[in-house]
């Protein structure tokens, strides 16, 4: 059985990222979805919340499991059998920092990282702009899922 994991924060995820956990789950017989748990920074969703939205917006794949984890991501991937890491590439600004992180994961535990870029349409995104541009009421109903956005008006727009 191949695996591959797609790692993140996905606070919240957004198209950009269901377009590269979509095109990993044509490529491998299992796709692990691992939301990273980063205590130092206060989401605007919890993980739980997090977790949730991932699995409503990837269930029609039917190979995504979706999890949580803390830790050095060559942990989890070791402790599943995963030999490949997925990452999606926005710009060369990405490539600089991600292709150190691959060289070091590799050089830990043999892990492989693949790249993947981004669909053009999501150049530009990231969950934080989304959550900028909700916070202000803009429409950010192209960028994200329709369960995001619901979830995202409900936080943000709470009366």
């Amino acid at each position: 059985m191949r695996r591959a994991v797609c790692p993140g924060s996905f606070d919240p995820i957004t198209n950009g990222h269901l377009d590269i956990i979509s095109r990993a789950s044509r490529l491998y017989d299992e796709v692990y979805v691992a939301v990273m748990i980063n205590k130092s920074k206060k989401g605007l969703f919890e993980i739980d919340e997090r977790i949730g939205l991932i699995r409503e917006v990837t269930a029609e794949y039917g190979n995504v499991v979706v999890e949580s984890f803390h830790g050095l991501l060559v942990d989890y991937c070791k402790e599943r059998d995963i030999p490949a890491i997925v990452k999606g590439l926005r710009a060369v600004s990405d490539f600089d920092y991600e292709l150190q992180m691959a060289q070091m994961n590799n050089g830990l535990s043999g892990v492989e990282t693949l790249f993947v870029p981004t669909n053009p349409t999501y150049s530009f995104l990231s969950s934080s702009l989304v959550k900028e541009v909700a916070t202000w009421g803009g429409d950010v109903s192209h960028l994200v899922p329709p369960a995001v956005l619901t979830a995202l008006n409900e936080r943000l727009h709470a009366h």
